[in-house]
């Protein structure tokens, strides 16, 4: 039974950013609506201490296929959480539209 609880699904409201769902579970961050054609996945590779605090250093970009999830549209690497979150929201937006 205990496992089952861990394993459970969250239920309520996702934390957004700019009006797409932002969902991070470990070192994996999953961004956008699901419902669309795809959605974008960051990987944290390594962490750099700052003030005694951890921040992601090193991050894997995919833009990932909602139907089919093993599908990859692009993928690339950047440092730092804010500048792979900004170019993974161009590609995102751009493989949308497409």
């Amino acid at each position: 039974m205990a496992n089952e609880e861990k394993f459970a699904p969250v239920e309520g409201k996702y934390l957004s950013y700019m009006e797409q769902p932002l969902v991070r579970e470990g070192h994996t961050i999953c961004y956008g609506d699901k419902s669309e054609k795809c959605f974008l996945i960051l990987e944290i590779m390594s962490y750099k201490k700052e003030r005694g605090y951890d921040l992601p250093e090193k991050i894997f970009i995919q833009v990932v296929d909602s139907k089919d999830p093993g599908k990859i549209i692009k993928q690339g690497e950047k440092e730092g959480l804010s500048n792979a979150l900004s170019i993974g929201m161009i590609w995102l937006e751009r493989a949308n539209r497409a």
